[in-house]
């Protein structure tokens, strides 16, 4: 548990490596409930209050999520949300009031509970230092992109099914 003050909710879906941790790639995970960045922040922002201040900026790549808002206001402050097309899609970096900036892996909302959990234990690991993709692909959290079966068959592979054809 980060702190004393978090919901179980807010505990369940954030992980934070212990502070004296090599960093690595990320400093643990997150799992949001959706790709709605201006409803997930409020209750990452609470969540990381102890750990890093008041939040006020959250760096994103807009692949990741659906359109938002460009800052919103979160426990009375104001919070900046910053789409960097060059950001990875897996990662969102959040500064707090103290200057102090986590990274954290994004684990997607569509995920698997068990895998999305096993992310979450595997990137708040002491010492982890694997990166964003090795991680979800490890515990099968990262979705397969809708067109890749079919693209798949197309070039020769045989999907579910298929071979009793």
């Amino acid at each position: 548990m980060l702190t004393d003050s978090l919901t179980p909710d807010a505990t369940d879906r954030l992980r934070l490596k212990p502070r004296n941790s090599e960093s690595g790639f990320v400093d643990g995970a997150w799992w949001p409930r959706s790709r709605d960045l201006a409803t997930e922040v409020p209750e990452l922002a609470t969540a990381l209050n102890d750990w890093i201040g008041p939040v006020w900026r959250v760096a994103f790549s807009p692949a990741g999520w659906g359109v938002t808002v460009r800052e919103l206001i979160s426990q009375g402050r104001l919070v900046k949300l910053e789409g960097i097309d060059s950001q990875n899609v897996h990662i969102v970096h959040v500064t707090g009031g103290n200057m102090h900036r986590v990274t954290l892996l994004v684990v997607p909302p569509e995920a698997d509970p068990v895998a999305a959990e096993r992310v979450l234990v595997a990137a708040a690991g002491q010492n982890n230092v694997t990166g964003p993709e090795a991680l979800l692909d490890e515990f099968g959290a990262r979705p397969v992109p809708e067109n890749a079966l079919s693209r798949w068959e197309s070039e020769g592979g045989q999907g579910v099914g298929a071979a009793g054809r």
